[in-house]
């Protein structure tokens, strides 16, 4: 029964750590948008919070040793980092479009916010289930 209740703020906590490690490699490429040569990175979070949740394939590769290199992850706080497609070849070599890093950017926020009054409202309705109201 606890499970069930606890289920769902395991989810969303989940969901807002990895909005807030996106957050994070979003404002890194936006500060290092005229930085010569900075190649943008970014991750799919929806893959990332299936990882996470367990809600991956049974086929999924497990390491079975200590110095085995890291394919997929189940870590909220690493998840797998790719390169951007760059849209705009730019002579220094740099990948940042200010554009998409700033609708991100916005998008991510609104996600983030979104996730902490989902996870608010459960925290009132398990409240209130408890107290009776």
């Amino acid at each position: 029964m606890l499970e069930q209740m606890t289920g769902r703020l395991d989810f969303h906590a989940n969901a807002l750590l990895l909005r807030s490690q996106r957050q994070q490699v979003i404002a890194s490429n936006i500060a290092n948008a005229d930085t010569p040569g900075y190649v943008a990175r970014d991750f799919d979070f929806a893959e990332a919070l299936k990882n996470v949740s367990g809600m991956q394939g049974s086929g999924a590769v497990q390491a079975t040793h200590a110095q085995h290199m890291r394919l997929g992850t189940t870590d909220a706080r690493h998840p797998d980092m790719a390169y951007t497609v760059q849209t705009q070849p730019s002579q220094d070599g740099n990948s940042v479009d200010l554009d998409r890093e700033r609708a991100n950017f916005v998008d991510n926020s609104v996600r983030y916010e979104s996730t902490l009054r989902f996870i608010n409202g459960h925290v009132k309705t398990m409240l209130s289930a408890i107290t009776g109201q």
